[in-house]
C-alpha cells in the first residue's frame, strides 16, 4: 500500500481508533483517558498538513474498495474536502483541551469522548469521501455518534432535545437517501468532480435532475438549518458546551453546508446548476435563513438560543455564496466556513466558561461579568466584532468578498441583505458586550466556583483565546499565501476554469 493510498486511511482512523479505544477505558482512567484524545487529536492535524501540502503540489491521494459491483467507497482528498478537514481536525484538538477541563468530574466521560471521537471520524469522513455515496455513510455516521452527545446528561430536557434532533435529522437523511439512489438510478456511481460530474447530460433529463436537487439540497437544509429546517439547532443547545461547539463550528451545521457545495459544485456543477435555473431559488432560501435567523436571535434571553440562531443566520452565508454565479462570490462562501467555524467556537467557548465558572447562562445575567472574567469576555468580544463584520476581523472578508460576488452576479439585492444582517448582528451582541463592560454587576453570580489563578480552569481559557487570535489573524492575513482566503481562491479558480 503507498502512502498515497494510505494516507486518507491514517485520517480517518486516528479519530476512529481513538475513539473505539476510549469506550473501553475505566471511569477512573482520567490521565489516560486525556493523553488517548490529545494525541489522537495531534496525529490528525500533523496528517492533514502533511495532505495539505501534498494536493497543493498536486500529489493524489485516493483509497478507493468496491462494496458491490458498480458501488465503490471512495476516500480522497481535493481542496475543497481538505478546506473542511483542516478546520474539523484543528478545531477538534482546541475542543479536546476544552471537553477535558469542561467535564472534569463529570459522570460518563468515556462514553462522551468515544461518541466524541465517532463524531470527528464521521465528520473527516464527509470532508475526504470520494463520491455521493460515501458522502451519504458518512453523513448518517454523523447523526448517530451526535445523538448519545446531545442527550449526554440524561435529563428529560435532554432526552427530549435529542428525539428532536433525530426526527429532524434522520428525516433529512431519509430525503437525501432518495435524491441519491434517484440520481444513482439514473448515472451509476456518481463521482465528485471538479467542475460537475453531471455535465454534459441530455436535455430530457432536465426534470429529473432539478427535482433530485431539491431532494438533495432539502436533505442536506436539515443540518444546514436551512429555514424552514432549522428547528432542531435551538432545542439541541441543551447539550454541554463542548458538544454545542462541535454541532455549530466543527461537525453538524458545516457537514449540511459543505454537502450543499458539493452537490453545487461537484455533483451539478455551477454551470449546469445555473442553467437549470436553481442558483436563485437556493440564494433566495439563503437570504430568507439569514435575516430570519437573526431577527430570532435578538430576542433570545437565553445566551445559548442567542448564538444557535446567530448560527442559523450565519451558515447560509455559506450556502448564500453557493448560489451566487461567479468566482468571487464563491470564495466569500468557501472561506466563511472557515471563518464562521473559528468565530462560533469561540463564543460557545465563552458561553461554556461562563456557565461553569459563574452559573450565567442568560444575558440578563451578565451585567458587569467583564470584570470578573476579562479574558473570556475579551475573546467573545472579538469574535462578536467579527460576526458582525468589523474590519480587519475574518467575518469582514466574508462580507466583503460576498458583497463582491453579488455585483459580479449581477444580485444587487444581496447587497441589502448583508447590511441588513450586519445591523441586525449588531443589535444582538452589542447589548451583549455593553452589559458585560459598562453595566454594575447587578448582585451575587448565580453559581460562583472558586477563583481559579487564570479566572478558570486553564483548559476552558486557552481555547477561546486561540480561537479568537485566530479571528483577528484569519482578518489581517487574509492575503498571504495558506490563507483560508488563498486555499478558497485556488477552489473557486478549479471550479470555475475546469
Amino acid at each position: 500500500m503507498t502512502m498515497n493510498v494510505a494516507l486518507p486511511l491514517l485520517v480517518l482512523g486516528t479519530s476512529l481508533a481513538t475513539g473505539i479505544v476510549i469506550f473501553f477505558l475505566a471511569e477512573t482512567r482520567h490521565r489516560l483517558r486525556s493523553t488517548l484524545n490529545l494525541a489522537g487529536a495531534g496525529v490528525k492535524v500533523l496528517l492533514v498538513m502533511l495532505m495539505l501540502w501534498g494536493v497543493f503540489r498536486d500529489q493524489q491521494y485516493q483509497a478507493r474498495y468496491e462494496l458491490l459491483p458498480g458501488v465503490d467507497f471512495v476516500l480522497r482528498a481535493d481542496a475543497l474536502g481538505l478546506l473542511f478537514l483542516t478546520l474539523s481536525a484543528g478545531l477538534w484538538l482546541l475542543t479536546t483541551v476544552y471537553a477535558i477541563g469542561y467535564l472534569e468530574g463529570s459522570p460518563h466521560r468515556s462514553r462522551f469522548f468515544g461518541f466524541f471521537s465517532l463524531c470527528i471520524t464521521a465528520t473527516t469522513g464527509i470532508a475526504l469521501a470520494g463520491n455521493l455515496l460515501t458522502f451519504f455513510i458518512f453523513y448518517e455516521l454523523l447523526t448517530l455518534s451526535t445523538y448519545p452527545l446531545v442527550v449526554h446528561r440524561g435529563t428529560e430536557r435532554s432526552l427530549r432535545a435529542g428525539n428532536v434532533y433525530l426526527v429532524y435529522t434522520l428525516t433529512g437523511g431519509a430525503v437525501l437517501l432518495v435524491g441519491v439512489a434517484w440520481l444513482q438510478s439514473l448515472l451509476g456511481s456518481v463521482e465528485f468532480t471538479t467542475g460537475g460530474a453531471l455535465s454534459g447530460l441530455p436535455g430530457e433529463q432536465r426534470g429529473a435532475l432539478t427535482a433530485i436537487f431539491v431532494l438533495l439540497i432539502a436533505g442536506l437544509g436539515v443540518k444546514a438549518a436551512l429555514v424552514p429546517l432549522h428547528g432542531w439547532l435551538p432545542v439541541a443547545m441543551v447539550a454541554p458546551a463542548p458538544v454545542s461547539a462541535l454541532l455549530h463550528a466543527v461537525a453538524v451545521v458545516k457537514a449540511g453546508a459543505f454537502g450543499i457545495m458539493r452537490v453545487v459544485y461537484d455533483v451539478y456543477g455551477i454551470a449546469l446548476a445555473a442553467d437549470l435555473g436553481l442558483l436563485l431559488p437556493l440564494a433566495i432560501v439563503a437570504a430568507v435563513t439569514i435575516v430570519y435567523g437573526s431577527l430570532r436571535a435578538i430576542g433570545q434571553d437565553d445566551l445559548k438560543k442567542r448564538l444557535a440562531f446567530s448560527t442559523v443566520s450565519q451558515v447560509s452565508y455559506i450556502v448564500l455564496g453557493v448560489a451566487l454565479f461567479g468566482p468571487v462570490g464563491t470564495v466569500g462562501g468557501l472561506v466563511h466556513l472557515v471563518h464562521q467555524g473559528i468565530m462560533k467556537i469561540t463564543l460557545f467557548f465563552c458561553a461554556g466558561n461562563l456557565a461553569e465558572t459563574l452559573g450565567i447562562h442568560r444575558v440578563s445575567e451578565m451585567n458587569g461579568v467583564g470584570r470578573r472574567l476579562p479574558w473570556t469576555m475579551a475573546a467573545f468580544t472579538v469574535a462578536a466584532f467579527g460576526m458582525i463584520g468589523v474590519p480587519p476581523m475574518a467575518g469582514f472578508v466574508s462580507k466583503w468578498y460576498l458583497g463582491l460576488g453579488a455585483l459580479e452576479a449581477h444580485m444587487p439585492w444581496v447587497l441589502g441583505v448583508l447590511v441588513a444582517s450586519s445591523l441586525l448582528n449588531a443589535a444582538y451582541f452589542l447589548p451583549i458586550l455593553h452589559a458585560a463592560w459598562f453595566k454594575p454587576q447587578a448582585g451575587p453570580w448565580p453559581a460562583e466556583t472558586p477563583r481559579a489563578r487564570f479566572e478558570t480552569d486553564w483548559r476552558l481559557l486557552l481555547p477561546p483565546l486561540v480561537t479568537a487570535l485566530l479571528t483577528v489573524a484569519t482578518g489581517l492575513l487574509a492575503a498571504t499565501p495558506f490563507s483560508p482566503l488563498d486555499w478558497a481562491r485556488l477552489i473557486a479558480v478549479r471550479a470555475y476554469l475546469r
